[in-house]
C-alpha cells in the first residue's frame, strides 16, 4: 500500500505541496490518517513535476524513507510546479526493494502511481498480458505489481486509448482476475489527472484554476471524519477524471461485489 498525490494549479513550491500542509504527503509516510492497509510508508518515495518551460516531467525517487533524505529539503524549497505526481510506498511483499520500483513511473509525459497491492501478482495477472510481446515484458521497469500494472497502462496508451478508458479497463480486469486487488491508480500528463478508486481511499479538493487528488485529505482538517476543508471523498468502484477547471466521476465498468473494509486501528480511522 501506498499514498499519492497529484496536483494541477498555479505553481507551487514542493515544499508547499507536499511537507509544509498538516497531515500531507510527507507526513503521511509515518503517519496516514486513513490508510486501511499497512501502517507507515516507509519503503521509498517518488516525486514528478512538470517544468514550466514545457519539457518532460523530472522525477526524483529514493529507496529509503522520506524523512530519511537529507536531499529533499533543498529540492523541496527550490522547485516549484504547476503539476505534480508524488507517492510514498510501502511495498508489496516480494517486491523489488529499490528506487525502481517507486512511483511515479514515466513514459514520455506520462507519470503513474499505484496505491494498493495484487496479492500473488506474477500468477494473478498472467491472464491480462497476453497481448504484451517478451519483450514488452522484460523492458519492465521493476519486479513489483506496480510496474506490471503501469506496463498494461501504457500498452493501452500506447495504442491510442486515452486515459479513461486505459485506466478504468486495467482496474476493473485487474479485480475481476484478483478480488482481493487493491487498485488505485494515478496518472498525469501534466494538463489532465485520472484515477481510479478500488480497495482504499480516494479524495480530492478544487480551488478557482485547481485541482489536487490524493489518498487522503491534507490540512487541519484532514482527520475529521468529514474530511473538512473542502475536501469530498472519491466513491468506491470509480473513476475520476480531472483538470485545473473540472472534476468527473463515473462508476468503473462491471462493478465487483463490494469488499469488506478491514477493521480500523485506533490511530487510522477509515474514511
Amino acid at each position: 500500500m501506498c499514498r499519492h498525490l497529484a496536483y494541477l494549479g498555479p505553481p507551487l513550491s514542493l515544499r508547499e505541496l507536499l511537507v509544509d500542509p498538516p497531515g500531507g504527503l510527507y507526513t503521511q509516510s509515518w503517519a496516514p490518517r486513513r490508510q486501511r492497509y499497512g501502517t507507515v510508508n516507509a519503503d521509498g518515495f517518488g516525486i514528478g513535476w512538470y517544468p514550466e518551460d514545457g519539457a518532460p516531467p523530472a522525477r526524483y525517487r529514493r529507496a529509503v524513507p522520506v524523512w530519511a533524505d537529507g536531499n529533499l529539503t533543498d529540492l523541496a524549497r527550490t522547485v516549484r510546479s504547476g503539476a505534480v505526481l508524488a507517492a510514498v510506498r510501502s511495498a508489496t511483499p516480494g517486491t523489488t526493494q529499490d528506487e525502481s520500483a517507486a512511483a511515479p513511473y514515466r513514459d514520455g509525459r506520462w507519470l503513474f502511481s499505484h496505491n494498493g497491492a495484487v496479492p500473488d501478482w506474477p500468477r494473478a495477472l498472467t491472464g491480462l498480458v497476453g497481448d504484451l510481446t517478451a519483450a514488452d515484458l522484460l523492458a519492465v521497469e521493476s519486479r513489483c505489481d506496480s510496474a506490471l500494472l503501469w506496463l498494461l497502462v501504457c500498452h493501452r496508451l500506447r495504442a491510442g486509448r486515452s486515459a479513461g478508458p486505459a485506466l478504468a479497463d486495467v482496474a476493473a480486469r485487474t479485480a475481476r482476475a484478483c478480488p482481493e486487488a487493491r487498485v488505485n491508480l494515478l496518472l498525469t500528463d501534466g494538463r489532465s489527472i485520472t484515477a481510479t478508486r478500488c480497495g482504499d481511499t480516494l479524495w480530492y479538493r478544487t480551488a478557482p484554476g485547481a485541482v489536487l487528488v490524493a489518498s487522503e485529505p491534507s490540512g487541519p482538517s484532514g482527520g475529521e471524519p468529514s474530511g473538512g476543508g473542502g475536501w469530498r471523498e472519491v466513491p468506491e468502484y470509480s473513476l475520476l477524471r480531472a483538470t485545473a477547471e473540472s472534476v468527473e466521476i463515473t462508476p468503473l465498468p462491471a462493478t465487483p461485489a463490494p469488499r469488506p473494509a478491514p477493521p480500523p486501528s485506533e490511530r487510522m480511522p477509515t474514511a
